[in-house]
């Protein structure tokens, strides 16, 4: 805990450096007259001295980065209001996912298009609530110092939850910003033996010049869990009247569980960081198109400049567009207020004493990405002797994996737009990709290194300007050592038109991917699990989805259908198995909100259906609904939002847990459970005061109702019903 302190005190100290550097001392600028800073907007006209009090407005941008080439995609700041209680919630802002109930515990998403590959391991994949992959990093570049700090807490100091997270971004000037997060979650467990205790911490930063840009990123996790594997008997959960003598004087914590003195442990850390350096030339230009070029990059509708009170936004923004690092202006990218970018990112101070100014004109990039991580995993037990252990028979497990991974990824981009004649971009690329893993040894002392090389050549043709049709295809294919004989190919385009006072939203995407199962399904080395699958066939995966979204009507409409050819999954004994055959998966999600005045019920309904449910198990209907009033108070300072969401699924036979391996798999014969047809209620009140959101809402308010069957995942039932708060605040100085 202390170097938690310490690294936590060392990034603050750097942030309030950083601040200095951009905003020098002023004693009459927002102090009162001891020095003290002082919040503008709490103080009148003028000061005693008569001098006005002058503050900048903040203006702030965020942005994501595709992980190959460093593409950015201007994303909504993080300041959501609306549904601020779902944040934290393991089970996703949907209740999408299937958890073992304690914070921070692993998951997998019921929705099988949601769900992600195995990257950058097997171990980490289920940890997806709290790790953060280099294209989920927020950058952010901002006119004034951005601070968010985040608090969660669930329960009492026994067997509650607490989560702190912090967020820092300062420009030193109008290119080059930099900032950390921090983020420390403990969950203690409602049930023996379920405590989690995660921490990250991590730096970012970039530039972004005329003709050199760089954006990088490290991230640090280290997590903790404790394993139960489940509770003895599901009847302290579903017959608690059949328990216990029929006393029922048990609680949560005393409920018999499976396993004792068992744990995980995972670490992650990761450099990642790409640059580019891009050709042009400069051309004469009216100031009036110089403000609409990239000069003066503005923002989407998607994607809205949040200031100090920010506005009720849904809680899923759809079809957010994709701005690419080396693309020149869009005129999709303006916004109807034309509050622009000059004051953050702009090239050149426009001369006011001519109506011409001088632009630059990229014309082609140099890319290069590189990405460095090392991940490691260990399993500890003590238990009974076991006669199927592979390595040590009298029930200790001392299991421990490492992978490490170099990636390097050179390009060149003919960008979008330079001329009349450039309607598209044209990217071309090569990577290199160096793997090492390590596995114990039969003699549990020494290991068994694996090396692979993956060398791909890819390319990608896109379209970003313009408001009607939008296009990218990308594709890569491997040309020597594991990577030969894999490829990926894939599509999107979205369609705007007007349909009466409404723009509506086409997106089309897909993709083709011919690839090897992730290094830990092909091998594996433990006490209790061992595999070499060398002659595993490559996974052949199609899928095409539509989507169309109506922002006017609250209508949001995604179908599709995947194939997949010799589909690997984990079986009934937790061990990795091809299906040789096909397997189709049909998926429809229908989202539509509605309102009367004050009055909100906002609706997410998914229907899937899988051509072969024993391999690949999905429940038929999974739904979430939220029911609510939004108004504001107080002069419309406050804006509050009360109401209630439930979540429900139809029944089907849930991925069982396996703690040993931290993976989901197929129920084993002798012990099949169904899940679902139970719904979960949670009644909740969410705040919005300037900078401040806070909410209290009580979780799981349905306990003990109906068939009780408050399952996600077989024999781990989800926390009873307890109290939860939260509280987030954002600083602009």
């Amino acid at each position: 805990m202390r170097r938690i302190l310490l690294t936590y005190i060392l990034l603050f100290v750097l942030g309030l450096l950083a601040v200095q550097a951009q905003q020098p001392f002023n004693t009459l600028d927002n102090r009162d007259r001891y020095g003290n800073q002082v919040d503008p907007s709490t103080q009148p006209d003028s000061l005693d001295t008569g001098t006005d009090v002058q503050s900048i407005p903040p203006k702030l941008y965020m942005w994501k980065l595709s992980e190959t080439l460093g593409n950015r995609t201007i994303v909504p700041a993080d300041t959501l209001a609306l549904n601020f209680q779902n944040t934290n919630l393991v089970g996703g802002m949907t209740g999408e996912y299937n958890f073992l109930g304690n914070l921070g515990s692993p998951r997998l998403s019921r929705i099988f298009f949601n769900r992600q590959d195995d990257e950058p391991t097997l171990f980490m994949a289920p940890y997806s609530s709290f790790f953060v992959r280099p294209d989920q990093v927020f950058f952010t570049n901002s006119n004034v110092p951005y601070t968010n700090l985040t608090y969660y807490k669930a329960g009492n100091k026994v067997n509650g939850e607490e989560r702190f997270k912090s967020y820092f971004s300062v420009n030193v000037n109008k290119r080059l910003a930099f900032g950390f997060n921090f983020d420390y979650l403990y969950g203690r467990g409602y049930y023996a033996n379920q405590s989690t205790s995660h921490f990250n911490a991590g730096l970012f930063g970039s530039y972004i010049g005329e003709r050199y840009q760089i954006q990088a990123v490290y991230n640090n996790f280290f997590m903790k869990m404790n394993e139960n594997g489940g509770i003895a008997n599901d009847g302290y959960i579903t017959r608690p009247d059949t328990m216990a003598e029929g006393k029922k004087e048990y609680s949560s914590t005393t409920i018999p569980v499976k396993m004792e003195q068992t744990s995980n442990r995972n670490k992650d850390f990761y450099i990642y960081f790409t640059q580019r350096y891009r050709l042009g030339f400069k051309r004469r230009v009216l100031k009036e198109e110089a403000q609409n070029n990239s000069v003066q990059q503005r923002f989407s509708p998607a994607a809205p400049t949040t200031s100090i009170a920010s506005s009720i936004a849904p809680a899923d923004s759809l079809a957010t567009r994709s701005l690419a690092t080396d693309s020149l202006p869009a005129n999709n990218l303006a916004m109807g207020d034309n509050l622009s970018l000059d004051s953050l990112n702009s090239n050149h101070a426009l001369p006011e004493d001519t109506n011409f100014v001088e632009e630059f004109v990229p014309v082609t990039s140099f890319i290069h990405t590189f990405k460095i991580e090392r991940a490691r995993h260990k399993y500890q037990s003590v238990s009974t002797p076991d006669e199927n252990a592979y390595y040590n028979k009298q029930g200790v497990s001392r299991d421990s994996t490492t992978a490490f991974s170099v990636k390097n990824v050179f390009g060149i981009a003919l960008l979008e737009g330079f001329n009349r004649y450039a309607k598209a971009g044209l990217t071309g690329y090569i990577s290199h990709k160096f793997s090492r893993y390590d596995l114990m040894n039969a003699d549990s002392m020494t290991v068994d290194r694996f090396t692979e090389q993956e060398i791909y050549v890819g390319g990608e043709l896109a379209k970003r300007q313009g408001k009607t049709l939008h296009y990218s295809i990308d594709g890569e294919v491997g040309i020597m050592d594991k990577a030969m004989g894999q490829f990926r190919v894939n599509g999107n385009m979205d369609l705007n038109f007007r349909l009466w006072k409404d723009t509506v939203n086409l997106i089309v995407r897909g993709f083709v991917k011919n690839t090897l199962p992730s290094f830990y399904m092909r091998h594996y080395h433990s006490n209790l699990h061992v595999w070499d699958n060398d002659n595993m066939e490559k996974e052949f995966r199609t899928r095409v989805e539509g989507e169309l979204n109506i922002d006017r009507w609250g209508t949001n409409l995604r179908a599709g259908v995947e194939n997949v050819k010799n589909y690997t999954y984990l079986n009934q004994k937790a061990v990795p198995e091809q299906n040789s055959g096909n397997i189709q998966i049909l998926s429809a999600t229908l989202k539509q909100n509605f309102r009367a005045g004050i009055f909100h019920l906002d609706n997410e309904v998914t229907w899937q259906k899988s051509s072969n449910e024993t391999v690949l198990p999905l429940p038929q209907f999974s739904v979430y609904s939220n029911l609510y009033l939004l108004t504001k108070l107080a002069k419309k300072v406050l804006t509050v939002q009360l109401g209630a969401d439930v979540r429900y699924f139809t029944k089907y036979n849930a991925p069982a847990y396996t703690p040993s391996i931290q993976q989901f798999h197929l129920q084993p014969e002798n012990d099949q459970v169904e899940i679902g047809g139970y719904p979960i209620v949670n009644v909740y009140a969410n705040l919005h005061l300037k900078r401040t959101r806070l909410f209290a809402m009580y979780s799981h308010v349905n306990q003990g109702m109906g068939t009780r069957n408050s399952f996600l995942v077989p024999h781990y039932p989800i926390n009873p019903s307890l109290l939860r708060i939260g509280v987030s605040w954002n600083f602009y100085d």
